[in-house]
């Protein structure tokens, strides 16, 4: 390295922790070649898509041109990765660049896996059928629950990790509420299919949310992963994850989270670990073989849940850990496996579930969290968005 510091920085991935982690390289590395690797045009806040989904907000409000978002100094290269060359400190593009780099971070995010259930592909949006997890169908979702007038509500939830593991349930939730606002839920049944064998990995959130389940009357099906969709007439198959027996749920509304996975491009990489994520040291973010190479956010093989509020902490991480690293110096920065996952329970209603890696409560404020309140309900809505556009992607929170 030369000792003004200046090197060459690839990141892979313009979404959160792309962006994030650029914009603090930016900054604090001023000799530093940065480049983001990102083949979108559009930048999207998803964690809106669940209010959009709800009815309570603008799917419009969730985008902006990528180029809006791109850190001032960075060069933006609008292409995908075909390939990666670690050993020789390389990739290749699908436009065919090859491109070289001093140091790689590896923040892709996660690949939605439709085709995993068959007969779904192609069929979202139509007969009944809608989901939260794309900018293309969220609206479809809303269209749903409104027009709904009873029967037969299923949300489902797979068999894979997946970005914002409680937003299967916020949807849920919202959707029961609607129905109970306009008072059909006597004549409605909502059945939440869900591959886990618990409503929510930390106890004490778990509990809240069960009495959640209770008030709106949901039958929690637990282990049951969600394997066809028989679009034409209307049937939703599930596998039990214990025992692989199947059973057929008749819906008159099914909101599907489809199966995600590392993208295919990862998977076949030499920065896969076996499970297909790239694989990095839990505390430094490090690639575990590789160690001018860092990952984070969703593709990352991080053993806690992929949301946007883990980017939040990763991202400092790994932007010190590289400056350290280019200033010939002892990497000090550590991620300790904080996620948050703001429980949308309702229209106005919310718990903000905060834990580390052990499961463990890491709340941010001075009451007691597990309760649904009005007030992290508008945290969630109003302010948060803010703070991503305005803070987060600025590599300033």
């Amino acid at each position: 390295m030369s000792p003004d510091n200046s090197c060459k920085i690839v990141v892979v991935g313009g979404g959160t922790g792309g962006i994030s982690v650029a914009a603090r390289l930016c900054r604090g590395l001023k000799n530093a070649e940065v480049t983001v690797i990102e083949p979108s045009a559009k930048h999207y806040y998803q964690p809106l898509w669940t209010l959009v989904g709800g009815g309570a907000a603008k799917k419009e409000a969730t985008v902006r041109d990528q180029s809006r978002v791109m850190p001032k100094g960075a060069t933006w290269l609008q292409d995908s990765v075909a390939t990666f060359d670690p050993d020789n400190d390389a990739l290749k593009t699908i436009g065919g660049q090859d491109v070289r780099y001093d140091y790689l971070v590896v923040a892709p995010g996660i690949q939605l896996d439709w085709d995993k259930v068959k007969g779904l592909k192609g069929e979202v949006g139509k007969n009944g059928i809608c989901s939260n997890y794309s900018y293309e169908t969220v609206e479809s979702t809303w269209e749903n629950i409104r027009n709904f007038r009873g029967g037969k509500a299923v949300f489902t939830h797979p068999n894979t990790p997946i970005k914002c593991g409680g937003a299967p349930q916020k949807i849920m939730y919202l959707a029961a509420d609607n129905f109970k606002r306009r008072r059909i839920d006597q004549k409605s049944e909502v059945i939440f299919g869900i591959a886990s064998p618990s409503i929510f990995g930390v106890k004490k959130y778990a509990d809240s949310l069960m009495e959640v389940i209770e008030r709106y009357s949901i039958d929690a099906q637990f282990k049951e992963n969600l394997v066809e969709v028989k679009a034409d007439s209307k049937e939703a198959v599930f596998q039990n994850v214990e025992t692989n027996k199947e059973k057929i749920i008749k819906y008159d509304m099914l909101h599907v989270t489809p199966p995600m996975s590392a993208p295919d491009f990862i998977k076949q990489s030499p920065l896969a670990a076996a499970t297909g994520w790239v694989e990095v040291h839990k505390h430094t973010l490090q690639h575990s073989r590789f160690p001018n190479v860092f990952g984070l956010g969703d593709a990352s093989n991080l053993p806690t849940s992929k949301t946007g509020a883990a980017i939040r902490k990763q991202a400092p991480v790994v932007a010190e850990n590289i400056q350290a690293l280019v200033e010939g110096k002892e990497m000090t920065a550590s991620y300790d496996g904080y996620t948050s996952c703001p429980l949308v329970t309702g229209y106005g209603k919310l718990i903000l579930a905060e834990f580390d890696y052990n499961s463990t409560p890491m709340e941010t404020f001075p009451f007691d969290q597990s309760k649904e309140r009005w007030t992290m309900y508008q945290l969630k809505k109003c302010l948060l968005p803010k703070f991503y556009w305005n803070g987060m992607l600025n590599g300033r929170a």
